[in-house]
């Protein structure tokens, strides 16, 4: 009977995502109909944003918390140690395994515990053994933010219950995301769909909470979330082809409508967005401008009266662009041709803009010195003087004569 409710259960799911997604092949960003209060996607590579709305507004973020918390844990400790459950532990609200007090579980069943089945219990204990209490795990995560440049993200726990200062942007939780999926311990957590864990020496088998893990092509991981405050968050990390992003919904209404909103705004993201190798298109245009202007370039003062310039480029060298905004690309060069004496090697003399159309900047390479050139001394005056008094005399004898 209960393998039956199973595949009836699993068979539901999969009706509702092919229900959804049969809707979202087609979505362009302006036939969105997108239920969450705020979403982003972003490239892995370059954290370019891809399609977003109040990505930067502060909300509540559920237990899409967790990955600080998991990720924190894979750095600070020791995954095969074992840890007893407190009474804090077992008590806390929300999901949970029905922890007792005293049970005895390894630090990576406690990972899995967290990360798939969500289990709030295990987040405390994993906090609790990293950092001997709440408060200063807390401590920890803001640490963590603040050297990731998460300045619009505050822990105030390790589960993501709802408090007043506990809070992210869904921008910043895409980053966080990326960040952690960097760690290949923490990408496979989270990218197993099921797990037997050891519980006081028994086996415990649970599953992920990620509805799309399995169900959706491409999706490999991350995090689902639901309080009340926040209502229902989902991460997601989702590759096709040579396209790898991340899709964060926070505040949709029901389970139902964070799945499809991630499904359509990932459809949307792999149907219009392709990488481009923007630094060829930047290096093409400005050997073009420099074929043309080369000759301007004027050292005034200088020793040297040839000057050496290129453009250097982005370290990231290929970014997702709309497909349909290709057509708009325009590297605009902004470089001073009359320079004064000295100019030092590696320094900025103006710069490169990949643009679409005539305001969105996609990239800004730096148009460098590629040598030094010194600045005359008085020497080097008398002596360009007798040489062009020399060339004067000798020009008007060859005349005379």
């Amino acid at each position: 009977m209960v393998m039956k409710r199973s595949i009836f259960k699993a068979f539901c799911v999969f009706f509702i995502l092919s229900f959804f997604l049969s809707f979202s092949v087609y979505a362009d960003s302006d036939s969105l109909s997108v239920n969450s209060r705020a979403y982003v996607v972003i490239d892995r590579n370059s954290n370019s944003v891809l399609i977003e709305k109040n990505s930067n507004k502060k909300r509540k973020m559920a237990s899409t918390t967790k990955i600080m918390t998991g990720i924190l844990v894979i750095e600070n400790s020791d995954l095969s140690e074992t840890v007893s459950i407190s009474s804090k532990a077992a008590h806390v609200g929300g999901s949970n395994l029905n922890f007792k007090v005293g049970d005895k579980i390894t630090v990576r069943d406690l990972l899995f515990a967290m990360l798939l089945k969500s289990a709030n219990g295990a987040a405390v204990a994993l906090a609790e053994h990293v950092s001997g209490s709440i408060e200063n795990f807390a401590d920890l995560m803001n640490q963590k933010a603040k050297n990731l440049n998460l300045s619009n993200t505050h822990f105030e726990n390790p589960h993501g219950l709802d408090s007043d200062n506990h809070y992210t942007t869904a921008y910043e939780l895409a980053l966080l995301a990326n960040y952690a999926m960097k760690n290949s311990t923490f990408a496979e957590i989270v990218g197993t769909k099921t797990y037997t864990l050891t519980l006081n020496g028994y086996p415990l088998t649970i599953s992920n909470t990620n509805e799309l893990l399995g169900n959706f092509d491409g999706v490999y991981g991350i995090k689902t979330g639901f309080t009340n405050g926040a209502n229902r968050c989902l991460v997601s990390c989702c590759k096709r082809g040579n396209l790898d992003v991340i899709c964060v919904v926070l505040g949709a209404d029901t389970k139902q409508f964070r799945s499809s909103d991630s499904m359509k705004l990932l459809n949307y993201s792999f149907n219009n967005f392709e990488l481009t190798d923007i630094s060829s298109i930047i290096k093409k245009e400005f050997e073009s401008w420099k074929l043309e202007n080369e000759n301007d370039f004027i050292v005034d003062k200088g020793l040297s009266k040839s000057f050496s310039f290129d453009v250097k480029l982005t370290e990231i060298s290929v970014l997702p662009l709309d497909k349909n905004k290709k057509s708009l690309l325009n590297v605009k060069i902004d470089c001073c041709t009359h320079l004064f004496a000295p100019v030092q090697a590696n320094s900025c003399i103006g710069n490169a803009v990949l643009m679409i159309g005539d305001e969105t900047v996609l990239a800004t390479c730096p148009i460098i010195a590629t040598e030094t050139v010194p600045k005359k001394n008085i020497l080097q005056y008398f002596y360009e003087f007798l040489k062009d008094y020399t060339y004067c005399i000798n020009t008007a004898f060859a005349n005379f004569s």
